[in-house]
Order: structure tokens, then sequence, then C-alpha cells
């Protein structure tokens, strides 16, 4: 038996998600049925975590054990051959038996697009979100360290009672079982080329965690809230105290770290 590693990119926005679910298409569905007709064996990959429908990735990873013989080289031209275009191998690796996606996963970073600009040009519509509406940028980008250090995010993960159910058996990267607290590295603002991006890199993630955070420094944006309102929704840990839950056009995963 191997145990094989791929690094995935797709456009999420045709998928109802990473996480298989019956009768709807995901990323890790089309994977598995993928692996399938290669080897004909019924293999679920293990990705580090999930992205929601709608959302992208630029370098997610998965694992999967399988008993083929196939050198990775080949791996990587069959997969790409069989899986639609919206999803692509762009590496495969075997690597050791106990590596996991998602437990040996020590950091992810997310990034968030919002297009600044007053018309949103029909190509790019799906993988940014388009607000042109005034904003103080300078107050967005003096918010988002506050986020930064460990804290308990329950005011920015979305009320998931079926995530809530299986917390103790899929702990958070770190180990923080059936907790949301997690350790947020970074967080910041930035421009480049008429996007407002926003870029963070933590150990862990709730459920719409990023996408709500993004909602919350909308606000302040907005003038809604000010810049050291943060620590207070922090504090709060509840989710009506924080912003809305901007869409998921905009959200990448850009890569996990080990």
């Amino acid at each position: 038996m191997r145990n094989l590693r791929l690094t995935i990119a797709y456009d999420g926005t045709d998928f109802a998600g990473w996480q298989v679910q019956p009768g709807r298409l995901t990323i890790q569905g089309a994977l598995a049925s993928a692996i399938g007709r290669l080897t004909k064996e019924n293999v679920l990959p293990q990705g580090s975590g999930r992205t929601d429908a709608g959302v992208h990735a630029l370098a997610q990873v998965a694992t999967f054990v399988t008993a083929s013989p196939m050198p990775e080289g080949n791996w990587l031209r069959a997969l790409n051959d069989i899986l639609p275009a919206a999803i692509r191998i762009t590496e495969v690796a075997e690597v050791p038996m106990e590596f996991h996606a998602r437990k040996a996963a020590k950091a992810k970073t997310y990034r968030y697009r919002i297009l600044r600009s007053p018309i949103c040009p029909p190509l790019l519509a799906r993988y940014v979100w388009h607000y042109p509406y005034p904003l103080e940028e300078n107050s967005m980008e003096a918010a988002a360290h506050f986020v930064e250090g460990e804290h308990d995010f329950t005011s920015f993960a979305a009320v998931d009672p079926e995530r809530v159910s299986r917390q103790a058996a899929t702990p958070s990267i770190g180990g923080n079982h059936g907790s949301n607290v997690r350790t947020i590295f970074s967080s910041a603002w930035s421009w480049e080329e008429g996007e407002f991006i926003y870029t963070v890199r933590g150990n862990g993630f709730l459920h719409h965690m990023v996408r709500n955070l993004v909602g919350t420094f909308l606000l302040i944006g907005k003038g809604t809230l000010r810049s050291n309102d943060l620590p207070r929704i922090v504090d709060a840990r509840v989710r009506a105290s924080a912003g809305p839950t901007v869409p998921a056009s905009g959200l990448y995963l850009v890569g996990v770290e080990y």
C-alpha cells in the first residue's frame, strides 16, 4: 500500500464545496470518482480541510491510500485527463503512511479578493467580490491586526449543528478538540491592481470564519463599526456581534503548511 499526497487547484464556483454529498457535485467526490476509474478502488481522499460551496483553492492538499503501483507522474497526467477542467492536480508525491493531509497540517493561508473598480469584467466575476461602493480602507487596514494571536473566534463562526456534532472527532490544527479557539499568525489588507485583498494565515479556521471576518472589516470600512471595536467583538463570542458573511466567490485557500 502507498500513501499519495495530491496538491490541488480548483475553481469552486460550480461545486457544492469540498466534502462529498449525495447527489451533488463536490471536489472530494470528483477526486474519488477519478481515482476509482483508474484503480477500481473505493477511495475517499482526505483533504486538509473543507472549503465551502463556491470557494476556490490554489493549493489544497489531500491524501489517499492505494495499492496501485502507478508512478507519480502517471497519476498526475491520468487524473488531469479524467477530472473536470475546473479541478487540476498540480503535484503528486508519495509520503509516509502516517502522513494525513488534515492532521499533519501546521498552518493555512486564505485570501479574499474585493474588486473596487466601478465595473467588474464578466470574466472576473466568478473570482472576486465586486464592491464598488465607498469604504474607508485605512480603517480596515488598521483593524486587521486586532485578530492576530490566540482567540476564541465564536463571534466569527457560522452556526453549523452538523459541524458541532463532529468537532470532537475532527479537531482543528493544533488539537483544539471541540473548541473555537484558533491562532492567527498574520492578518493584513493590501492593494493589487485595483483589488483590495485580505490575507490571513492561521493554525485553523472555523466554518465561514474568513468570510465573517471580512464582513466585519467591511462594517468598519463603512463606518458602522470602529477598528477598535474588534477586541470587543472577539470577546463577545456571539455571532450576532460580528458582521455579515460575504460571498464565497472572493475566497481562496492559498496554501497549507506542514
